[in-house]
């Protein structure tokens, strides 16, 4: 399968593997660089604004380490730099990546049969002219029961 000509670079600033199957079932070739910062040291009360500011915090972190490359040099075409963040809120809480499988295991228990949203945020921004366009979205999601197993097959896939 051949990838999609564009006019333009992608940079996904983001390890998840779902963002990168998406990119890739598109057929955009793309490169992925993470921001490597302190998630935890962001904190904001409301979820889109916190997925909003690490999707930004992401963004200024990867062209900071852009500026000391040399990936952008002699680049003819404009470079998109895409990042993103997503959180869950469950019963009034919002939670982020679970740090082990433990945490995980648990997560997904108090899912099922109950109901959650996700909270999600993209960032796309244009590393030759500087400019850039957000937004983030929500979704409540309703979970039937988890039986154990599913939940186990879960936490072994991340």
């Amino acid at each position: 399968m051949a990838a999609a000509e564009s006019s333009f670079k992608i940079i996904l600033g983001s390890s998840s593997m779902a963002r990168q199957r998406i990119l890739a079932e598109m057929r955009y070739e793309f490169t992925i660089m993470t921001a490597d910062i302190d998630e935890k040291s962001i904190r904001k009360e409301k979820p889109e604004d916190l997925v909003t500011a690490l999707a930004e915090a992401k963004a200024i972190a990867i062209m900071a380490r852009l500026q000391h490359t040399d990936i952008l040099k002699n680049v003819a075409c404009p470079t998109l730099l895409i990042t993103a963040d997503t959180v869950v809120v469950y019963k009034g809480t919002i939670r982020e990546k679970p740090c082990n499988e433990d945490e995980a295991r648990e997560f997904i228990k108090g899912y099922s049969g109950g109901h959650a949203a996700v909270v999600g945020s993209v960032l796309v921004t244009n590393l030759n002219s500087g400019a850039s366009k957000g937004g983030w979205e929500s979704a409540e999601v309703y979970f039937h029961d988890i039986p154990n197993e599913v939940i186990d097959s879960l936490v072994k896939i991340n």
